[in-house]
């Protein structure tokens, strides 16, 4: 295959899964049940947090979340009292848990009281052409408040080699402009040129079928990769083609 024609294939892929219908069986839909900017980024940032594993659990632990936090996850993040921290004492996904639960409500807390907020800090610590380094960064901030050793795992740092999958994909649903009302587009200052693919072991498989990866493993390296090969496919919206290698990879096993 040609390089034009992988853009050709990649772009109808690309047309085909991203469209509201994708919503319908994806964890973006949680965000999507709120219209106050800061639930849509709380709930987003919590959901893609647990997203590992099986998708319809993703969602279902997702929904719980919210539940928990009374459906008002940004009024629950700021005015929680410590009696409601201990409603979500039965809470677990996988090997997050209920510890892990509360510490991200109080430093959720602390990153709008102190830092202004998800948006705020992305934007006032990107770099050009990667987010990368703001994610790295978010990790130290986030930690700030008191938190056992084990809590910090859910947040993976791109600075000690990881592909950071679950954070570049919260990332691409806030600040990527999409027309067809999957991604969000919320964060206005930063741009989609910089977002990174959400690099998991279906997206990564795809991409080494079309020759678009060669290394092995999904981890920093083979992001740095990726994100080199798409950006030669659209230098301004690169990260789109994380539709089209989720789709062929999940629903076409191709």
């Amino acid at each position: 295959m040609t390089k034009a024609e992988l853009k050709e294939f990649l772009d109808e892929k690309v047309a085909l899964y991203n469209n509201p219908k994708f919503i319908e069986s994806d964890p973006i839909q949680i965000p999507h049940q709120f219209s106050l900017k800061e639930d849509i980024e709380i709930s987003g940032f919590l959901t893609a947090t647990i997203a590992w594993g099986n998708r319809k659990m993703i969602i279902n632990n997702a929904k719980r979340m919210m539940d928990l936090m009374g459906n008002s996850p940004y009024d629950f993040v700021m005015n929680h009292k410590e009696y409601h921290l201990d409603n979500l004492e039965p809470f677990v996904h996988r090997t997050f848990n209920s510890t892990d639960f509360k510490t991200f409500i109080l430093a959720l807390q602390n990153l709008y009281q102190n830092h202004g907020g998800l948006e705020t800090f992305f934007t006032n610590n990107q770099q050009e052409l990667s987010l990368q380094p703001a994610i790295s960064a978010f990790k130290k901030h986030f930690f700030e408040v008191a938190h056992l050793p084990r809590t910090t795992k859910h947040i993976s740092d791109p600075m000690q080699g990881s592909a950071a999958k679950r954070i570049n994909m919260y990332l691409r649903w806030m600040v990527r402009q999409d027309n067809n009302g999957v991604d969000f587009g919320l964060w206005k200052n930063i741009s989609a040129a910089a977002l990174s693919c959400p690099l998991d072991v279906h997206s990564g498989n795809v991409a080494r079928k079309l020759g678009l990866l060669t290394r092995k493993q999904n981890d920093g390296k083979a992001l740095l990769e990726l994100d080199t090969a798409l950006r030669k496919l659209d230098k301004t919206d690169p990260v789109k083609y994380d539709f089209a290698l989720f789709g062929l990879g999940v629903f076409e096993g191709f």
